[in-house]
């Protein structure tokens, strides 16, 4: 019978190809995963999702903004958008009204309940972004700042590119 290789010992994150020498993409997803499972963590007693939060975040800074703005923004699908929005809907905590010009469209903002409950999402949020800033000082905290907008109006740019040329039937 042949010997099947001991398989790698897995890194821990911060170690190996999970470290300072791995991948770029990688290590911005394995950042990504983890301040998500942290602010999951952080929400879960109160009740909301992190994508629930994430929409009342935008509709409370964009009052007004449509369900198909708010999926571009949020980087939620359509059908995601309408269950979440059906659900904040129900919850009390936004409220939909039709378009003045387009009654089609609807326009989401939120409710007196919604700004006070995302206030308590904050507060549970700022705890791990607290933990994050604390692994960099002010001008380490800027740059990083400046360079995850530059990355999201790069490849942002880019993807608006490519959706254009779809469109166009390139």
């Amino acid at each position: 019978m042949a010997r099947t290789p001991a398989a790698a010992a897995i890194p821990r994150p911060g170690e190996g190809k999970r470290g300072t020498e791995g991948y770029l993409g990688y290590l911005l997803r394995q950042a990504s995963g983890l301040v998500r499972g942290g602010m999951e963590r952080a929400l879960a007693d109160l009740d909301v999702t992190l994508p629930q939060f994430t929409v009342l975040t935008m509709i409370a800074a964009y009052p007004g903004i449509s369900g198909a703005d708010l999926a571009r923004l949020t980087f939620l699908t359509p059908q995601t958008i309408t269950v979440i929005v059906r659900n904040l809907v129900r919850g009390g905590a936004i409220e939909k009204t039709a378009h003045a010009g387009h009654g089609r469209i609807l326009q989401l903002t939120a409710t007196a309940r919604g700004l006070l409950l995302l206030k308590r999402c904050r507060g549970r949020v700022a705890e791990v972004e607290a933990r994050l800033a604390g692994l960099l000082g002010r001008e380490e905290e800027r740059a990083v700042r400046r360079w995850l907008a530059a990355v999201a109006d790069e490849l942002g740019s880019e993807a608006g590119r490519d959706l254009a040329q779809a469109r166009a039937g390139r």
